[in-house]
Order: C-alpha cells, then sequence, then structure tokens
C-alpha cells in the first residue's frame, strides 16, 4: 500500500476514534448520575441552607476581632440615619437566634439558649463565642432541613413569631430568607471597613 495513502487512513482512523470518544463522553455527561440519590424536598432546603451558611459564616469570620462591635452610626455621615442600626456583632447574632427559632419549630428542639432579645442573647459578646453560636445555628438547620419529607413539610406547627400556625416547610425555608436579608447589610459593614466579602474574593 502506498505510504501516503496509509498515513491518510491511520489519521482518519485516529480522527475516528477521537470523535467516538468525544461523542461517548458527550452523551455520559448528559445522562443522569446514576449513583446520586434523587432530590428530595428535605435535600432542596439543605443546600439552600448550605448556601446562606457558607456565605454568612464566610462573612461574620472575615470581620476582624477588634471590628466585630462596629456600627455604621459611628462614621457620623451627614444626613445619614444609621442612629440605633445593629452592630456587627448584633446581626450575627440576631441571626443566629432568628435560625434557631425557625429551625427549632421543624426539629422541636429547644433553644441552645433562651432569649427574647431581638438581638440574640446578649451574654454573648466576643467573636468568638458568637461565631460558635451561629455555626450551632447551621448544624441545626442542616437537621430541619433533612427531617423534613413531604407529609412532613406540610405539616402545622405554631408560628414562631407568635401568630397562628404556619407549615414547617415554611419555617425552615424563610430562615434562609431572613438570613440573606441580614447578609446584604453584613456586606455593607464589610466594605465600610475595606474588606471585601469572602464571597466576593475572585476565585483562585
Amino acid at each position: 500500500m502506498n505510504v501516503r495513502i496509509r498515513v491518510s487512513l491511520s489519521a482518519l482512523l485516529l480522527a475516528t476514534a477521537a470523535l467516538s470518544t468525544m461523542a461517548n463522553a458527550q452523551a455520559a455527561a448528559s445522562k443522569p448520575n446514576a449513583t446520586a440519590p434523587p432530590p428530595t424536598v428535605g435535600s432542596a432546603i439543605d443546600v439552600q441552607v448550605g448556601i446562606l451558611e457558607r456565605e454568612f459564616v464566610g462573612a461574620a469570620e472575615a470581620m476582624p476581632d477588634d471590628k466585630f462591635n462596629f456600627s455604621p452610626g459611628s462614621l457620623n455621615i451627614s444626613g445619614s440615619e444609621y442612629k440605633d442600626v445593629k452592630t456587627f456583632a448584633e446581626e450575627v447574632r440576631h441571626v443566629a437566634a432568628t435560625n434557631f427559632l425557625l429551625w427549632d419549630a421543624v426539629t422541636g428542639d429547644k433553644p441552645l439558649i433562651e432569649t427574647k432579645e431581638d438581638n440574640g442573647p446578649p451574654q454573648l459578646k466576643t467573636k468568638a463565642e458568637i461565631i460558635k453560636y451561629l455555626k450551632d445555628s447551621f448544624a441545626l438547620g442542616h437537621k430541619a432541613a433533612k427531617s423534613l419529607t413531604p407529609e412532613i413539610a406540610v405539616a402545622l406547627v405554631p408560628s414562631p413569631f407568635g401568630q397562628g400556625q404556619t407549615t414547617k416547610l415554611f419555617c425552615a425555608s424563610f430562615a434562609v430568607a431572613h438570613g440573606f436579608d441580614h447578609y446584604g447589610q453584613m456586606v455593607e459593614y464589610l466594605r465600610m471597613n475595606g474588606i471585601i466579602p469572602p464571597a466576593s474574593r475572585p476565585q483562585k
């Protein structure tokens, strides 16, 4: 066989094999992972809890100890309405306390620390104490989310806010919405101190 023809045939075979490999890879990628469990109500909520946990805890840990009680009111910005707004520490404690309030309603657990303060337990003063309280609240959040089945999700419980009843699904999911509301405020506090929130930093 002519050498040129032989080389051409070899190149054609290699190209065909490569195309076949690519096609098989694309076909495999388009198929659902057979080993992955199917999504559930609980797993869907648990993903949301995890996303909030990563961003919120990251933001809380990013604020230095000596800035943890920072409030925009301390900047004395002319024309601003920052008087009596929460400090950074109070933002974190408030969200952690609300997490416990809502997720305890799902699991039936008793609060880790009894408090009726809007800003959470005032006895928690140091960054280390508040961060631990926050992380403990997210551990409860994962427990609450994973407990949800279609039947349990729509079960009625007394509203944690003291008005009527609501579903366990509402309590589990509203904690995430509430947390992200305050996360946005904490981002502003961080940036006022020249700190880029970890979730907003360029990926390495």
